[in-house]
């Protein structure tokens, strides 16, 4: 049996992995397509509402190719042996399985969306660097949404402090090294 230090790594990881898959996919869209918030202005401050790199295409790939990915996870956590299974099922079947899937992997697109509208806010350009609303809130949104609609699955991972530390880690992490290499091969404009 896996320490419960590591075994928190990876029902960190593997909950979160279609959040991951999003965000990582969506840059891939190029922006091709009506921009989320179709150019309109916020009323109160009269900027853009989420801004130009946030496009319906970005939003509806990523979250679509992360769909498969979550799908793949509960079918193989469902196929192992109940000894060997380390990461919490998703659901009793990969049918049951689809909301939960959903809930991150959309709430992931969502949730980055709703961190550009912040930035939009407090006057960071889009494409402008916002630390932590550039990595957090794509992560932080399907989280609370899935501890509102399934505690017992979202709580016993992401409310204890080796959660919250491999949330941190894997998050900060893996989303800067993937948007370093997003940069690096021309599908981002920054590297944030």
């Amino acid at each position: 049996m896996l320490a419960p230090f590591v075994a928190s790594a990876a029902a960190v990881l593997w909950l979160l992995l279609p959040a991951y898959v999003a965000s990582a996919l969506a840059p891939f869209s190029r922006g091709r397509g009506p921009p989320m918030d179709f150019g309109r202005m916020w009323p109160l401050d009269g900027r853009r509402i989420l801004g130009a790199s946030k496009s319906w295409s970005g939003y509806l790939l990523g979250s679509g190719l992360a769909v498969p990915i979550g799908l793949l996870e509960a079918g193989l956590i469902l196929a192992a042996p109940p000894n060997l299974a380390v990461v919490p099922r998703l659901a009793s079947s990969v049918v049951a399985a689809i909301p939960v899937v959903a809930l991150i992997s959309f709430g992931a697109m969502a949730g980055d969306a709703l961190g550009s509208f912040a930035k939009r806010r407090l006057d960071v350009p889009s494409g402008g660097r916002a630390i932590l609303l550039d990595q957090l809130p794509f992560v932080l949104l399907p989280i609370g949404l899935g501890l509102g609609v399934d505690r017992s699955l979202f709580g016993p991972v992401f409310l204890t402090w080796d959660g919250l530390f491999w949330l941190l880690v894997f998050t900060l992490g893996l989303h800067t090294a993937f948007n370093w290499l997003g940069y690096a091969v021309g599908l981002k404009e920054v590297p944030w």
